[in-house]
């Protein structure tokens, strides 16, 4: 057991120059494997997103404002692999405070994909021109590519795990809104923000979602989840589940691998007794700007407690009150964040607050009902033979580009648009999603899906999650 954390704190720090951790916590590792051995626990080895609290360990959000910050709890998440043997190698690298799909807007530097190591992409290099590892979560997806941790926490508010999981080509897992505490989880937008889990292996999810779900009372929005919706059954067959192909979901800008990839699996689950399902989701075209509105509505409300006086970074100079405050808040959050806090005040301006942020409700609204009229269209009146069991979708656009590619556009505000548009409508309708990655593109770079289920049926996804995977036997080369 033991051996099995030195192995990983001696991956950790041969792929320091990954960046993928903030804080190396290989002391505390060692000591929590000790303890978990003396009871005769299963000991794995655990990867923490930065933005969950570990108490007696800093907790940044990988942010300047908390560069510093030690928080006086852990997560429930946390604590719950903590208490089930998990040994925590480290705090992951991210985007700063989750605003972001490249992981390279944190103040601690930019997380580098290994792939950036393995692809036949002759200008790409780890000085300047790295593979891009998604984001925001990509320091945890690169620790379980790398295998510093067999389990990784993530954050998933519209994509930023699912997004890192493809690119890395590891497994990622957004599950049902409600069914993971977010008690010690540093809010981005508390109505889309989820608790999610990289592994290599869909069999290594259903593991990880088991041992942490369950109702706590510090999360009014946790509830008891039966066990059967949650976990994998895999003796269920497969026969008979009707996969949903959302037509929105072919856009201009899906580059062939994707699209091929799409087909492959679509294929590999016809094959294995499914029925395909050519469906619509109308309002996908609109749940990228209601996204945004809601999240920068969030965002300027969530920031707002960041000002430098009861606790993080706090502007040196001798000013008043308000000048301290705005001097703080400038010098300590980078230009991504400024600019959401700024248009979500905006948005939620008395003159302005029906037309965009009471408009993005109601539109939010029309989103989680399209998706609950595919799943249970009983409830409207439909007719059950319109019923589909789970959607496969792209997870992005295409594959991870390198660091010159996304940034040439508006810094990768155009990327990151284009690729969230396939993850965030989830997260919108608080369903469960999952990223599984299935081959492999010229470029030497991984290709993934995306399935979607009901809310709450996290187990039945699971299942299809697990067939695709035995099926196409996608495998991580050895990086180094």
């Amino acid at each position: 057991m033991a051996k099995l954390i030195e192995e990983a704190i001696e991956r950790a720090a041969r792929f320091r120059k990954l960046n993928l951790l903030i804080t190396e916590t290989f002391d505390l590792a060692r000591e929590q494997a000790t303890s978990a051995a003396e009871k005769k626990q299963h000991v794995f080895p655990l990867v923490v997103k930065d933005c969950f609290t570990l108490k007696g360990v800093r907790t940044t959000c990988a942010s300047k404002m908390l560069a510093n910050y030690v928080p006086s709890y852990t997560a429930t998440v946390v604590q719950r692999l903590i208490d089930a043997g998990g040994c925590v190698v480290g705090k992951s690298n991210q985007d700063e405070f989750c605003m972001g799909t490249s992981s390279s807007q944190s103040h601690f530097g930019p997380v580098k994909s290994p792939w950036t190591l393995a692809t036949t992409e002759k200008s790409a290099r780890l000085e300047d021109n790295w593979i891009i590892p998604g984001g925001s979560s990509g320091g945890s997806a690169v620790a379980v590519a790398c295998g510093v941790a067999r389990i990784a926490l993530g954050s998933d508010t519209g994509g930023s795990t699912r997004n890192p999981a493809a690119f890395c080509g590891v497994v990622g897992l957004k599950p049902s809104y409600g069914l993971l505490s977010r008690h010690g989880l540093i809010p981005l937008t508390n109505s889309l923000d989820c608790p999610a889990i990289f592994a290599r292996s869909v069999d290594d999810i259903d593991f990880a979602l088991g041992l942490m779900v369950g109702r706590d009372t510090k999360d009014s929005t946790t509830i008891d989840a039966k066990r059967e919706s949650v976990n994998m059954q895999t003796e269920k067959p497969l026969k008979g589940l009707v996969v949903g192909l959302p037509k929105e979901y072919r856009t201009a800008d899906l580059s062939p691998e994707c699209w091929d990839a799409w087909n492959k699996v679509a294929g590999i689950l016809e094959s294995s007794g499914c029925q395909l399902k050519h469906v619509s989701l109308p309002h996908t075209e609109y749940s990228i700007v209601c996204y945004h509105i809601i999240g920068e509505c969030d965002v300027a409300s969530n920031m707002a407690r960041y000002d430098g006086v009861e606790y993080g970074f706090c502007s040196p100079e001798d000013r008043s009150t308000h000048e301290r405050y705005a001097a703080s808040r400038s010098e300590a959050l980078n230009e991504v964040v400024r600019r959401r806090i700024l248009a979500g005040n905006y948005f939620l301006l008395r003159e302005h607050y029906d037309e965009y942020f009471g408009q993005a409700l109601r539109v939010r609204r029309l989103i989680a009902e399209d998706f609950a009229r595919l799943f249970r269209p009983e409830q409207f009146g439909i007719s059950s033979t319109e019923k589909v069991d789970v959607l496969l979708t792209p997870v992005a656009s295409s594959t991870a580009p390198l660091r010159a590619d996304f940034e040439r556009d508006d810094d990768g505000y155009t990327r990151e648009r284009s690729d969230d548009y396939f993850t965030q409508p989830a997260n919108m309708a608080g369903v469960p999603a999952i990223s599984v990655p299935v081959t492999t593109a010229a470029n030497g770079l991984p290709v993934a899906v995306q399935l979607v289920g009901d809310w709450m049926q996290d187990g039945q996804m699971l299942n299809v999650a697990k067939h695709i995977e035995s099926i196409v036997k996608f495998s991580l080369p050895q990086f180094r």
